[in-house]
């Protein structure tokens, strides 16, 4: 990945943050944005979700994808760049993964100290 192209993930992330903080109203839920994928012509950036409860995941993920003409508008203001890529927001499953590989590791070790 070029250094360019970290740079735009790592501004979008922290702007589209700021942006979902501030004008989503999500007390139900902890919503995060774990990381984004830029395309290296950055015409799509996908935007990965994180969210607790998980249960509320797709709920959350389908109001900032009816939101994200408002905020696509507000990155386009606030960066001075382009071309600014378009936004889609996906679930972010490697936080799942982790917490379910955790989980085996952890009855492994408990199998192990029975043994």
């Amino acid at each position: 990945m070029s250094n360019r192209l970290e740079k735009v993930n790592s501004l979008l992330e922290k702007e589209i943050s700021k942006i979902i903080l501030r004008d989503f109203n999500f007390q139900e839920a902890l919503v995060t944005i774990t990381h984004i994928d830029a395309t290296a012509n950055l015409i799509e950036a996908r935007a990965f979700v994180s969210v607790l409860p998980e249960e509320k995941t797709d709920k959350i993920i389908s109001i900032l994808n009816k939101g994200v003409y408002s905020i696509q508008q507000k990155i386009n203001k606030l960066l001075n760049m382009r071309p600014i890529p378009k936004i889609i927001f996906v679930k972010d499953e490697k936080i799942r993964e982790a917490a379910r590989i955790e989980e085996l590791l952890e009855k492994i070790k408990k199998t192990d100290i029975k043994n």
